[in-house]
C-alpha cells in the first residue's frame, strides 16, 4: 500500500511535475507474471525514475542494513524503503551474492518484476561495464524474460557523490524480452551464464547509447582512484627533506 501511495500521491507526482520522465518501450514489460528488467546504472536515483514508467510494481533487493536500524530513524527508514519498493537481502545463502538471488527468486516466483542492475554498482565515468553472471543465472534458473533497460540523465540530476546535480528530463527505454529457455538446465556452466549476460549488456548498450567497457565497474573505480592517487602525488612533487638536526 504504501509502496503505490509514494509512487502516485507522494513522490511519484513531483517527480513528474519536475522532470517530466519519457519513457519508450514500455509495451515490452509484460503486462503479468514474472520479468526480470536489467538496468544500467548511472545514479542512485535510477530506481526512482525506471519504476516510475510503469503501471506494475518493479522491486530491488537492499542492503539488509537499511531495514534493521535500530530506533525511530531505523523505523522510518526501514518503512521508506520497503514501501519504495526494495527488500532486504536474503542472507540464508552463503554470502550476500547468494542472498540476493534467494530474494530474486522469492520476487519472480510470486509473479512479480525484479529490477537488477548487472554492473553490479553505479557508473563513475558514464561508460558500460561488464555485467556480472548474477542476471544469467536468475533467468535461466527462474525461466523469467529479461527485458533490457536503459535509464539515461540521472547522472545530470544526481550525480555520483553528489545529493543534487543539474535539471535535465530522465528518459527511461524498455527492449523487447530475451527469452533464454534455451539454455534450460545450464544455470550451472559458466560459459553459458557468461554469454547470456553479454547478450543482455548488449542490449542495454544498445538502448542506453553508452560507450561499453570489458572490465567490471568495481575495477575501473579502483584503477581510476590509484590513478587519481598518483596524479595528486606527482603535482605535489617529492617529500621536503627533513631538517637536519644540529651539531651538538
Amino acid at each position: 500500500m504504501l509502496y503505490w501511495f509514494l509512487k502516485w500521491v507522494a513522490i511519484g507526482p513531483v517527480l513528474r511535475i519536475v522532470f517530466r520522465p519519457k519513457a519508450y518501450g514500455v509495451e515490452h514489460v509484460p503486462a503479468e507474471g514474472p520479468a526480470i528488467l536489467a538496468s544500467n546504472h548511472l545514479s542512485y536515483a535510477d530506481w526512482l525514475f525506471m519504476p516510475l514508467t510503469l503501471p506494475r510494481r518493479v522491486t530491488f533487493v537492499a542492503k539488509a542494513e537499511y531495514f534493521t536500524s535500530p530506533g525511530i530513524k531505523g523505523w522510518f527508514q526501514k518503512k521508506f524503503f520497503s514501501g519504495a519498493g526494495q527488500v532486504p537481502i536474503d542472507r540464508s545463502g552463503a554470502n550476500a551474492a547468494e542472498g540476493a538471488m534467494n530474494s530474486a527468486m522469492k520476487i519472480l516466483a510470486e509473479g512479480e518484476l525484479f529490477g537488477i542492475y548487472p554492473e553490479g554498482t553505479r557508473s563513475h565515468d558514464g561508460k558500460l561495464y561488464r555485467g556480472k553472471t548474477g542476471v544469467a543465472r536468475l533467468a535461466l534458473e527462474t525461466g523469467a524474460p529479461v527485458v533490457p533497460c536503459a535509464v539515461v540523465g540521472t547522472d545530470v540530476v544526481a550525480p555520483t557523490g553528489k545529493m543534487f546535480g543539474q535539471w535535465t528530463r530522465p528518459v527511461v527505454r524498455f527492449g523487447p524480452p530475451l527469452d533464454f529457455s534455451r539454455y534450460a538446465g545450464l544455470a550451472n556452466d559458466r560459459y553459458i551464464l557468461r554469454a547470456v549476460t553479454d547478450e543482455i549488456m548488449y542490449e542495454v548498450m544498445r538502448l542506453s547509447e553508452q560507450e561499453y567497457v570489458d572490465m567490471y565497474a568495481t575495477k575501473a573505480k579502483d584503477l581510476a582512484k590509484a590513478a587519481a592517487a598518483a596524479a595528486k602525488e606527482q603535482a605535489e612533487g617529492p617529500d621536503s627533506t627533513p631538517t637536519e638536526k644540529k651539531a651538538s
